[in-house]
């Protein structure tokens, strides 16, 4: 069964005016919408001011001339001033809330006539769906036509329908992801899924967005990326305002957040407006945010709240509009649970929560950014910087067990070391594996990494070869082996659990067979 066709207008004090014969001569916009051939209402719902109620009562007796089938039903609308845009709306709002609307009829809404502040109220209310409608607009005949009816367009906000504005709206996310990824072409699906959902919530809201991941994960240089996004969309007007928090300590910290008065304390010869009012209509990113004290965590709370915080030593309240952006690496939840962290200012920050991950949980990044650094080497040093094509194999191979510690810093100062080494500016495979050497010197000086004494036996290349677990393994036996005083100390200690259950053993035995299938004697160097 068909669905009842129902338009919602307003009655053009201008455009529908006419009495006596002469106004079958013109063309009245919401007579010509009951008269289009193509378009036929069962009901049309007119709302008009108190003002215009006889002209609404001459439409009325005119479409039933025109189209006798349809129904017209007046409603009043009160306004003392059609071109206030906070009272119309309010008008129309209410109306819209009021309305019966039914799943069983069509609604078109008619916004050729009204003000223009009423038509664009029109168009608002039926985008945010609060009237469930298509939108309708009539357009008069030509100049020298007899016809009074014009034409009609139909005009469907549902912008799914329309494949072109689609594509459009698919480009323009595509480019917006790029521009957050800094141009690198990505592979790893996770964390281009990742991206996706921050540029979907990042050009849609202003409340605070909380970045985790480890250090080095690239949590500033996304945070000032997001910023920019949302200044080329005219989102922001304000700067980016950013700190760690890690460098704020005691009373300087409050301060440096929240500004002070001058004479606030020793020192303070003059007024500080402090980093949240510098961020006013902007963005302000707190790096390390769980590095502030419990004190600035309250007061930075009731400032997300508010909007508006007493600066150190002022007995009024200042204010200012910003967006959070904070980063962390800490776990934030077990500080909470242990009093470090407070509960209120967490559940505040994390409406919207992104947790990046290092790049070696991203092994296929690794190239993709490997170009990225050589052009940021190629800028920094002033010289065209590459890589040639033994070396870029092998620099993969050794990056896709590396445990990147610092992660992409890691990447990029072992990029410009390289680079700055480079013999006329082309990195070859002795450069890639000095740098990998070194990098493991680095790296088995961090609490829990594995490597140190592997490469040192083996080397970079080496050690590269091994299987995570082997390495892992064998690191373990190398720290015991140069702790201990002979192969069979160290065959004791390493074989202690085994022995205890065998009658009778050979512990130094068994440890110099595991040293030599890695090529190693006791107390691990390279066998001769």
């Amino acid at each position: 069964m068909a669905k009842r066709k129902v338009a919602l207008g307003l009655v053009g004090s201008t455009l529908d005016a006419g009495h006596g014969g002469k106004r079958w001569t013109r063309w009245r916009p919401t007579v010509a919408l009951a008269a289009q051939p193509d378009l036929r209402f069962d009901r049309i719902e007119l709302l008009h001011q108190p003002h215009s109620e006889r002209l609404a009562e001459q439409l009325v007796a005119d479409i039933a001339d025109v189209s006798p089938e349809t129904e017209v039903r007046l409603h009043p609308l009160p306004l003392n001033d059609a071109w206030d845009l906070e009272e119309v709306y309010a008008a129309l709002h209410g109306f819209a809330r009021g309305y019966p609307f039914k799943r069983s009829e069509d609604y078109l809404v008619h916004i050729t006539t009204g003000t223009h502040v009423a038509q664009i109220c029109l168009f608002l209310l039926t985008e945010a769906r609060y009237l469930p409608a298509r939108l309708v607009q009539t357009s008069p005949p030509p100049r020298r036509s007899d016809s009074i009816v014009g034409t009609h367009r139909v005009i469907d906000l549902d912008l799914s329908r329309y494949d072109r504005l689609a594509r459009r709206f698919e480009a323009e996310q595509v480019e917006a992801r790029s521009f957050l990824k800094q141009g690198i072409a990505t592979r790893n699906a996770a964390f281009n899924r990742l991206i996706d959902r921050i540029e979907q919530v990042a050009t849609a809201t202003r409340e605070p967005i909380l970045l985790m991941g480890p250090t080095g994960a690239g949590k500033s240089a996304l945070a000032r990326r997001i910023f920019e996004l949302k200044e080329r969309r005219g989102q922001v007007e304000g700067p980016f305002v950013a700190v760690n928090c890690a460098t704020l300590r005691g009373e300087m910290a409050k301060s440096a957040l929240f500004g002070h008065t001058k004479g606030a304390y020793t020192g303070a010869a003059s007024e500080r407006p402090g980093l949240l009012r510098s961020a006013d209509r902007g963005v302000l990113f707190l790096d390390e945010i769980g590095e502030l004290g419990l004190e600035e965590q309250a007061m930075l709370l009731r400032a997300l709240e508010l909007k508006r915080f007493y600066p150190v030593g002022a007995d009024h309240e200042v204010g200012s509009d910003f967006q959070l952006f904070a980063g962390t690496n800490r776990a934030l939840r077990q500080a909470a649970r242990e009093g470090r962290f407070r509960e209120d200012l967490l559940a505040r920050i994390d409406l919207w929560t992104f947790e990046l991950p290092g790049l070696a949980d991203r092994a296929e990044d690794v190239e993709p950014n490997l170009e990225f650094e050589l052009e940021r080497a190629s800028e920094r040093l002033g010289r065209r910087i590459s890589i040639n094509r033994e070396a870029r194999k092998r620099f993969l191979e050794l990056a896709a067990g590396a445990p990147w510690h610092a992660n992409f810093r890691d990447l990029s100062a072992a990029v410009l070391r390289m680079g700055t080494l480079a013999p006329g500016g082309r990195i070859d495979t002795a450069g890639v594996r000095d740098e990998f050497e070194r990098l493991e010197r680095s790296w088995s000086g961090d609490e829990g990494a594995p490597g140190g004494r592997v490469v040192e036996a083996l080397g970079a290349e080496g050690a590269a070869e091994l299987d995570r677990f082997d390495r892992v393994q064998l690191e373990d036996v190398l720290a015991v082996c140069a702790r201990a005083r002979s192969v069979s100390d160290a065959g004791r200690t390493l074989f202690a659990a085994s022995r205890r259950r065998r009658r009778s053993t050979n512990d130094a035995d068994r440890l110099r067979k595991y040293l030599a299938r890695f090529g190693l004697k006791f107390p691990g160097v390279p066998a001769d």
